[in-house]
């Protein structure tokens, strides 16, 4: 089922591209947006001037800004994308990008970013929204809604995945805020997700349902970004699936430049997600340690981009990095290995922001490259979602989920609070048992 999902995706990212994107001066006639500062023009002298933590620092408050300010303040719902600049005026989010924005504001309120009791109303808000008037089937949410009224937008699909990010979202406000009001609205929106109904009398769970066609020939059935989507819906106290089904999705394994690793040939960001929230850290299944299999991962795909210098010569031990993203011909599923898409010398921030707890002395020099030789790169929420030096192209928008996982992943680095602060949801460390975890 490998090609349908490619095919899934390639649909969804087909669907997404009709979404209105910032006004735009292409490099070439694509539907991508973006800005030019003409092919060939060296970035300037200097580098990033402040420390490490000062960088991830502001990495996390301009993500934090995104979050709060790209949300309808009334429904909490959060762009899928946005400006990079701000002023924004699409209306389409998606579940995904409210689910990262729900932990973003848990990483606000830890660090002070705005008073906590405006933080909980946005929350408390936000999870009454969904509970109540958020257009779901059998629990599950449409992909893409409208900000404001929750319904669904276009022709998108009812997402299992997407799902599983915005409960992930769900359950870190419960652990972290600890009131009332929003464990009533978390567990109750949890209870309500129908994960067997998702089976569809199979081993393993669909991708995607719709209205017009039913469910998607395609099944999360070999290793991606799964993991999480599997361990909420076995700890489920409502709807659980066998525990069976965690050894019913495969995991393949390839060798690159001497490192072998699980992975589905698929871009970098299916090797960052469940490790968002889940702590996979000291732990392992009767398969692997999958903390460890997404640092190898990600040193493959650093290797990768290296191996391409001769081809594109922006590629360095200082600036690599690839994975779905925006292009200047639109949004593109890209990255390696094995090579995945029209690479062509673009840099997508995300590749490295979301491998922080990985490889972090080498993600955080790429980061600290990007800020400091490339400007234009760094915007009102933090890095645009991609840029070609080659071309000089910067995107002139932000991606929800892009920005999200930078975001988990820089705090996670830093501190491990978002670990620690899901791992306290007993679903949890339930789910990790059930799997086989030690």
């Amino acid at each position: 089922m490998h090609l349908s999902r490619r095919e899934l995706i390639r649909r969804l990212a087909a669907w997404a591209a009709l979404v209105p994107v910032g006004s735009a001066v292409l490099l070439t006639g694509g539907c991508g947006g973006g800005v030019t500062a003409g092919p060939g023009v060296a970035p300037p002298i200097g580098g990033y001037p402040g420390t490490d933590s000062q960088l991830l620092d502001d990495i996390e408050s301009a993500a934090f800004l995104f979050f709060w300010e790209q949300a309808d303040p009334g429904t909490g719902q959060v762009k899928d994308r946005a400006l990079a600049a701000g002023n924004d005026t699409r209306t389409v989010s998606s579940i995904a990008s409210t689910g990262f924005g729900l932990t973003a504001l848990c990483i606000g309120d830890s660090r002070g970013y705005l008073p906590s009791a405006q933080i909980l109303a946005r929350v408390q808000a936000t999870l009454q929204f969904i509970l109540s008037q958020l257009q779901q089937v059998n629990g599950f949410f449409y992909h893409f809604v409208d900000m404001t009224s929750g319904q669904r937008a276009g022709t998108s699909e009812v997402s299992s995945i997407d799902t599983a990010i915005l409960v992930c979202g769900v359950l870190t406000c419960r652990a972290h805020f600890q009131d009332p009001l929003v464990t009533s609205l978390a567990t109750q929106i949890y209870a309500r997700v129908n994960w067997t109904w998702m089976l569809n009398g199979g081993a393993t769970l669909e991708m995607a349902w719709t209205p017009e066609s039913g469910f998607s020939a395609a099944r999360w059935d070999h290793y991606c970004e799964l993991m999480m989507l599997y361990l909420l819906a076995m700890a489920s106290t409502t709807y659980p699936i066998p525990a069976s089904s965690w050894s019913a999705w495969s995991r393949p394994v390839m060798s690159y430049q001497g490192l072998t690793y699980i992975s589905g040939a698929d871009p970098l960001f299916v090797h960052q997600y469940s490790h968002a929230w889940f702590d996979f850290r000291g732990k392992h299944d009767a398969y692997a340690d999958y903390f460890q299999n997404s640092v190898t991962a990600t040193e493959a795909h650093r290797l990768f981009c290296l191996s391409l210098a001769a081809q594109f010569d922006d590629y360095s031990a200082n600036l690599w990095g690839i994975t779905e993203s925006d292009s200047a011909n639109g949004y593109v599923t890209w990255g390696g290995p094995p090579a995945i898409g029209p690479i062509n010398g673009t840099v997508v921030p995300c590749a490295c922001g979301g491998s922080l707890p990985f490889l972090s002395t080498d993600t955080l020099a790429v980061l600290r490259y990007i800020r400091g030789y490339y400007p234009a790169t760094w915007q009102r929420y933090g890095y645009v979602d991609a840029f070609n030096p080659l071309s000089g192209w910067y995107d002139t928008d932000v991606v929800g989920i892009d920005v999200g996982i930078t975001m988990l992943m820089a705090d996670n680095q830093r501190s491990g609070f978002v670990w620690q602060t899901f791992m306290q949801n007993p679903e949890a460390t339930t789910a990790l048992a059930l799997a086989g975890f030690q």
